[in-house]
């Protein structure tokens, strides 16, 4: 799980320690917040904290806040924007408001639920987190709110009372081709969220040497694809050009939900590539969704660059659809 997207599981690790935990969500926002609703920051009970909720700009009042409602064992909800004093104060300088969430755990969030969460989490099962402001009711659901979980969109209900906390299976990221790019790629998209592995059948590009601590898996593509699946949180980028191996990879792809599909190569290798799937069958449309050549067109130079240029594609393509 990523360090910056595991609240629920480093609060519910604080609980049972002893430490005692909150967690502060974000729950609304207005103008330039700059952290969507639904990020969260967890706080220790002697005042160590993970994750944010802003940014930086209110993390210090929240934590105070957080340790008075933690003694207390009671619910908070917080608001701060430009207008106010107080944001000014503690450093919301850059503009919008936010209202944040703050729930102790054990007292207010059940602890009971917040383990079912973080069950859910590790099983790559979609779950939603859904508490009402006013009566305090808190529950865990997996069959409601299918747009929500389509748009990975965390918000408050039409009547405003109930907030409903979106938790979709964490991001994936299946390169194959163990190749120089991939190199940067892994680390650049483990602070993005991702959670990488690798395929290359040649040992001598895919070795823990190369990517020390990663999953590797040695199978030809389209058979480590079949084990690792291709799911709608999954995005696939193909590093070798080779069409031994990309296209077994492709053909599996095309078929799946996967939410972005890149390949490398230069115009006249993606022409080509195309030319290949048309004779096995693929329709335009489907032979439109990958992006190739790969990466945003940002006049990347080497394999760090191309690296930044993937991601950001891959980022557009989650986020904008495009």
């Amino acid at each position: 799980m990523d360090v910056f997207e595991n609240a629920p599981e480093q609060a519910l690790a604080w609980h049972q320690a002893g430490r005692g935990a909150v967690l502060a969500t974000v729950v609304e926002t207005w103008g330039s917040a700059p952290r969507r609703t639904g990020a969260q920051l967890v706080i220790a009970g002697d005042g160590e904290m993970q994750g944010s909720v802003s940014g930086g700009c209110v993390e210090g009042a929240v934590v105070l806040e957080a340790m008075e409602a933690l003694e207390k064992g009671e619910q908070r909800l917080l608001e701060y924007g430009v207008s106010d004093g107080d944001a000014f104060a503690v450093g919301l300088a850059c503009g919008g408001t936010i209202r944040v969430l703050v729930e102790p755990v054990g007292s207010v969030f059940p602890a009971d639920i917040l383990a079912a969460l973080v069950a859910s989490r590790a099983a790559r099962h979609v779950a939603a987190y859904e508490v009402n402001i006013n009566t305090g009711a808190r529950r865990l659901v997996q069959d409601a709110y299918p747009e929500r979980f389509a748009r990975d969109q965390s918000g408050f209900e039409a009547e405003g009372a109930v907030f409903v906390a979106i938790h979709n299976p964490p991001l994936r990221l299946a390169i194959v081709g163990a190749v120089h790019i991939a190199q940067a790629l892994v680390p650049m998209a483990r602070i993005a969220g991702y959670d990488p592995v690798i395929i290359d059948p040649r040992g001598a590009f895919g070795s823990q040497a190369r990517f020390p601590g990663e999953k590797i898996l040695a199978d030809w593509p389209d058979e480590a694809l079949a084990e690792v699946g291709l799911d709608a949180r999954t995005a696939l980028v193909l590093l070798t050009h080779d069409p031994k191996l990309d296209d077994p990879a492709l053909h599996l792809a095309l078929k799946s939900p996967c939410f972005y599909i890149g390949a490398l190569g230069s115009k006249r290798t993606h022409a080509a590539r195309v030319g290949r799937l048309q004779d096995a069958g693929f329709t335009q449309p489907e032979i439109a969704r990958i992006h190739g050549p790969i990466g945003l067109d940002i006049g990347a130079s080497g394999p760090p660059e191309i690296a930044v240029s993937i991601l950001a594609e891959m980022t557009q393509k989650l986020r904008r659809g495009a």
